[in-house]
């Protein structure tokens, strides 16, 4: 059999790792390996090249993406799919292995009930992959995201400031939540929770009143306001129809300080999230989901997923798999709320006449 891998989507931590396990898996087994360069944009311009266990013994340890990576969606129009199918067929590929979040996945599920023999890997920081508990590269991003935000709780101590840090997920909260909790945020937003930014203004309003000096607010670049996602004026969608996040802290920021009156900051972490070097727990699943992947299809298992249960590798079809995102359920997130929310101060509207010195002054009250 002759094997085609790909990394599709916005790029993580471990995908080296899981494309090492691919290689090794299938040379174990006598099988050839492909490596379709740029996602599914390389499968269909036919961007091919040959891995060995020579191209991929030492790569582990790398962040990025040996074969690189776009957003290209071969599902977007007939003509896309029909070429897609077309060039695996040139390129001899007996099964495809999709490395990527529910957008390429969701596209590996199309080809397959296309014709062209698939199998899943997931991976993306958001952590948002139906049917699997863990997806590669997260582990990686809430620790770097963890470690910026510790830091930024002594600038923003000794200036007795709020700071915002916006941090990645997209329509899920799992990177906000699991960074904010380990980094002792002291308020957490998630886009499964509309933000009510007058409510948060109280808050920082009752810290001060309290003798707490400064505040430290982690928000996921998906959070919905007044029902909006995004920037108001940003109507640009991805090939996927997703509206392209980020930025939406800066906007915030500026309402809380009106508001409330209290110097606030924000940050932005970005890509610094996606790169550098994996975990060991991201190189440890990203190795064994490339194992597995490679066993479904000396199985015949085609039109799956790898996916972690508990601690153990299973698969799913990917249809399930692609069915809906795995979002942050209410009950985790309210349960967890004492962590940031530890006066059990409610978060409602800012008491008419309340007094302004309270809320520019250096010291607290």
């Amino acid at each position: 059999m002759r094997l085609g891998v790909l990394t599709g989507g916005g790029d993580c931590p471990g995908l080296n790792a899981a494309i090492r396990a691919v290689v090794a898996g299938a040379s174990q087994k006598g099988y050839e390996v492909l490596g379709i360069r740029k996602g599914w944009e390389g499968l269909l311009t036919r961007d091919a090249v040959p891995l060995t266990w020579e191209d991929v013994e030492g790569i582990a340890s790398i962040g990025g993406t040996l074969i690189s990576t776009s957003r290209t969606n071969p599902a977007r129009s007939p003509e896309a799919t029909s070429t897609a199918l077309e060039n695996a067929e040139r390129l001899g590929l007996g099964a495809l292995v999709a490395i990527g979040g529910d957008d390429t996945l969701g596209a590996a599920s199309h080809l397959q009930d296309r014709g062209l023999r698939c199998i899943g890997i997931p991976k993306t920081i958001d952590n948002d992959v139906g049917a699997t508990d863990a997806t590669i590269g997260f582990d990686t991003a809430v620790n770097v995201a963890m470690a910026a935000i510790d830091r930024l709780h002594t600038t923003a101590r000794s200036h007795e400031r709020a700071v915002l840090v916006e941090v990645m997920g997209r329509d899920a909260g799992w990177v906000a939540l699991h960074a904010g909790v380990g980094a002792g945020a002291h308020m957490i937003l998630i886009p499964e929770v509309e933000v009510n930014t007058e409510s948060m203004a109280h808050y920082l309003v009752n810290r001060k009143r309290q003798g707490y000096t400064y505040a430290i607010i982690v928000v996921a670049e998906g959070v919905k306001r007044d029902g909006h996602q995004g920037l108001p004026d940003d109507k640009t969608v991805d090939e996927f129809g997703h509206p392209l996040l980020g930025g939406v802290t800066r906007i915030i920021a500026d309402e809380m300080e009106r508001i409330s009156g209290i110097q606030t900051r924000y940050t932005i972490l970005g890509y610094i999230q996606r790169g550098g070097t994996p975990t060991l727990f991201d190189r440890f699943l990203a190795s064994r989901y490339g194992l597995a992947a490679v066993e479904l299809a000396s199985q015949g298992m085609f039109g799956h997923m790898v996916a972690l249960r508990g601690r153990d590798i299973v698969s799913v079809p990917l249809a399930d798999a692609v069915s809906k995102p795995r979002l942050v359920p209410r009950e985790l997130y309210e349960g967890l709320s004492p962590l940031w929310l530890p006066d059990g101060t409610p978060l409602g509207p800012i008491p008419p006449g309340t007094p302004r010195e309270w809320l520019p002054g250096p010291h607290p009250i």
